[in-house]
């Protein structure tokens, strides 16, 4: 059997670690429950700690979803609910009484793919109302409510009275309709002390990430601590390990291996690939929690049922994965597994591209992609949409279980039934992707699974390959995002001030007035201090002595100019480094106005580029790889809402290389005698992305894999004229979802529409959560350039 392989784990890999985690199936009306005896410790104060990965639930399957749950009598006193609310998708957590709801977050929680730490803490016994709960998420307090209401002081909350029925991942009284759906680790509950964050977890002072700690301190007389550590039986599961032997019996848990088996490594430590709730077709009910799916109604068409993983496929690496049969089905279609790039139309999947005799299959044109028929019992493989090989299986049971060995170094897929290697032994070919999203693809009434080794493999892989965790990913160059580029809210003073709480001394700031519409500033240290650009408008390079005057080992500085720093007027200030490390190069140039090349310092291909003349009257002209196979003509303003227009001109009909990009006889990227200044950025796997989606029209919008948790993100339509480079960064909006507040190409005050811009920002990526056309209009293209916090090896959920 193969287990998971902890070669580095979150936070640096020395440092506490959790082994296990329970996962709570709703579908198996999966919930922990045990009765308090005796006295507790205190009926006014107590503090409960979970780590917690969402299922299902963010699919808005469930209504609600339970962390903790008390319950002794019909009143606020005698009843309490600690749960995620995911009505409608919403994701928010909430503290309900029984007639009173004492808190709803304004912030919505529906990131499937990595963990989150939740802490609750209550003291009624606090003079200030609005001290006797807390909630707090991966470490920080959560301080905006769209419900706040508090508990007289010294009254009792229900989930600690003496002998209260208590349950972990469902309601109370009896009742199934509030179930938890997804996998808990480390339930702690310390009764007689409301506790902060950091009695359980810590910053991890490489990635600046909450990683868990181990707790030190006394549990109380209801106090438990449950590790999910001994799966001998569905009683020794729920043990107690604080010392108070407060057990927990199980209810819908298995511990018998196999697709049911409960007991999972993956954990805040050792987070694994799932299948995602949020990059789908729109036909999937999801089983076993997010490791499989049940497809759509029999009869091919658009009835197949297709579902992302929540990990991309590294470029580099050997891994195994068990794709399983369930049941038989009764599509002759089959079944089938793509490796395949993301970003995809309509609901992120195309509408009109299928694999040739396979009715209601969807390929694609890079990866392979693997289908099998059951009437016939072939397994046939392809390679960008061509198929290659064909393959009669040993079996049509509906236990089958293929193994999937893919090797990212060679470029070649090694494919097993039941154990039994399939393929040649020297495995067969296939085109990578380039890093994007692992595809699994079902179809129609079957049901199947995935194991990426968060329980046993089933049978074991081939020397070398790994199972897909966090700990096997390749450790990114940038562990930190904020020592390369980060973003800073600042209030103004009208006199000179300085930034210092950056990791890095910045090459290029871009500051924008939050509160008043004023022009954008861009100063760079290429063309030095006092040099201001204005990304709105058309004005050339202005001379500005009171405005940004030193760029600092640890910030900047800025004078008393107005647009930078009126009195009391907000601003944000988003600031990068340059350098090879962050892909990122400031060139300048002087025009000749014959076609030409420019050197740069980035040593990989620019993936993003904007050149501005800097005198007066004109634009900001873009380049986005998106838009541009080679001959490169498209470009884009980014002082403009309009969306990407073709001149061969601009770029000389040239993609750029690694160490030059062209210019043509454009006068505004290549004007006789005139100066230009060019930023140019290429991608850093786990730091940087430049990337393109195509809108669905639907408040469930695509998502976009970065590999990143983004700090910084701007989109812009390239179809049509529309929003101006909509700009969002989590500095500013700290919690989903997140409207974005500025535009590029505006002069205009921040305004969050989240209605019309609304996005999530999650531990790999981000997802479209409105319909509106400015960021998901039905078939536009749309490009971004994100940031990272962190990379997805060591990201939170968000």
């Amino acid at each position: 059997m193969f287990g998971a392989h902890p070669m580095f784990r979150i936070g640096g890999g020395q440092g506490y670690q959790i082994t296990n985690s329970l996962r709570f199936r709703a579908s198996n009306s999966a919930y922990l429950s045990r009765t308090g005896s005796g006295s507790p410790t205190s009926t006014t104060t107590f503090t409960y700690s979970v780590w917690v990965k969402l299922g299902a639930t963010v699919a808005a399957s469930l209504n609600f979803g339970e962390l903790l749950s008390g319950y002794t009598a019909s009143n606020d006193s005698g009843y309490s609910a600690f749960e995620f609310n995911t009505a409608s998708g919403a994701g928010t957590l909430r503290l309900s009484g029984w007639g009173t709801v004492w808190r709803v977050t304004t912030a919505v929680y529906r990131d499937p793919s990595a963990w989150y730490h939740v802490v609750l803490a209550v003291d009624t016994t606090q003079a200030t109302a609005a001290n006797r709960i807390k909630i707090y998420i991966n470490g920080s307090e959560v301080t905006s409510f769209s419900t706040s209401n508090n508990p007289g002081l010294n009254a009792t909350i229900g989930i600690n009275n003496a002998s209260t029925a208590l349950r972990i991942g469902s309601d109370n009284p009896a009742s199934s309709s509030r179930l938890f759906d997804g996998l808990m680790a480390n339930p702690t509950f310390v009764d007689g002390q409301a506790l902060t964050p950091s009695s359980f977890g810590q910053t991890d002072a490489t990635t600046g990430v909450w990683v868990p700690k181990a707790y030190s301190g006394t549990y109380g007389t209801n106090g438990f601590f449950l590790q999910f550590k001994d799966a001998t039986s569905t009683t020794t599961i729920g043990y107690d390990t604080s010392g108070n032997s407060n057990n927990w019996t199980t209810s819908g848990i298995s511990v018998t291996s196999g697709v049911t088996f409960d007991q999972m490594t993956d954990t805040p430590t050792l987070n694994y690939a799932v299948l995602s709730p949020l990059d789908k077709s729109s036909v999937v009910t999801f089983q076993y929690s997010t490791l499989g799916i049940t497809g759509g109604s029999a009869g091919g068409g658009n009835t197949f049922s297709q579902t992302a993983m929540t990990f991309g496929l590294p470029t580099t690496g050997k891994w195994y994965l068990e794709f399983k049969r369930d049941t038989a089905g009764s599509d002759a279609n089959g079944i089938g597994v793509n490796i395949t790039r993301t970003n995809r139309g309509g609901n992120g999947w195309p509408a009109t591209r299928g694999i040739s005799g396979y009715t209601g299959y969807y390929a694609f044109e890079y990866g392979f992609n693997v289908t099998h028929d059951v009437a016939s019992n072939n397994l046939t493989y392809r390679n960008n949409n061509v198929a290659l090989n064909t393959y009669s299986t040993a079996s049509t049971a509906a236990s089958a279980i293929y193994g999937f060995a893919v090797d990212c170094d060679s470029s070649l897929v090694y494919m097993y039934e039941n154990g039994v290697l399939l393929t040649a032994s020297g495995g067969l070919s296939f085109t990578h992707p380039g890093g994007q999203a692992v595809i699994a693809l079902f179809k129609s009434d079957l049901v199947a699974s995935i194991n990426c080794g968060q329980r046993a493999f089933s049978y074991t892989p081939p020397t070398g390959f790994k199972a897909l965790n966090t700990a096997n990913l390749p450790t990114p160059s940038i562990k930190k995002g904020s020592l390369y580029m980060d973003a800073t809210l600042r209030t103004g003073t009208g006199a000179t001030a300085s930034v210092s709480s950056l990791g890095f001394q910045p090459d290029l700031v871009w500051i924008k007035s939050r509160s008043a519409a004023t022009d954008h500033g861009l100063y760079d240290a290429v063309r030095g201090v006092q040099k201001q650009l204005e990304s709105n408008t058309t004005t050339g390079e202005t001379t500005e002595t009171t405005g940004l005057t030193a760029f600092n080992s640890n910030g900047y500085t800025v004078g008393s100019l107005a647009q930078l720093n009126t009195n009391t007027a907000t601003y944000v200030d988003w600031a990068w480094k340059e350098g090879v490390t962050p892909g990122f190069d400031i060139v300048t140039y002087t025009g000749n106005g014959t076609n030409r090349t420019i050197s740069h310092a980035l040593g990989a291909v620019p993936k993003f580029m904007v050149v501005k003349r800097l005198d007066t009257g004109n634009g900001w002209v873009s380049y986005h790889a998106s838009q541009n196979a080679s001959p490169a003509t498209g470009y884009m303003y980014l002082n403009s809402t309009a969306g990407f227009a073709a001149a061969s001109t601009m770029w000389n009909n040239t993609a750029p290389t690694s160490s030059v990009f062209s210019v043509g006889t454009n006068s505004e990227t290549n004007g006789n005698t005139f100066s230009f200044v060019g930023y140019l950025w290429s991608e850093i796997e786990g730091f940087s992305k430049f990337g393109s989606y195509t809108g669905n029209a639907s408040a469930d919008g695509p998502f976009v894999w970065c590999g990143f948790r983004p700090r910084w993100i701007m989109i812009k339509d390239a179809t049509a004229a529309n929003l101006g480079w909509r700009i969002y960064d989590t500095v500013r909006e700290t919690y989903n979802v997140m409207g974005g507040g500025l535009e590029a190409a505006d002069a205009a005050a921040e305004n969050y529409a989240t209605s019309v811009r609304g996005i999530d920002v999650l531990s790999n990526g981000f997802k479209i959560r409105v319909s509106a056309s400015g960021i998901n209009g039905s078939g536009a293209v749309f490009v971004f350039a994100a940031f990272a916090e962190n990379p997805f090896k060591y990201s939170r959920a968000r």
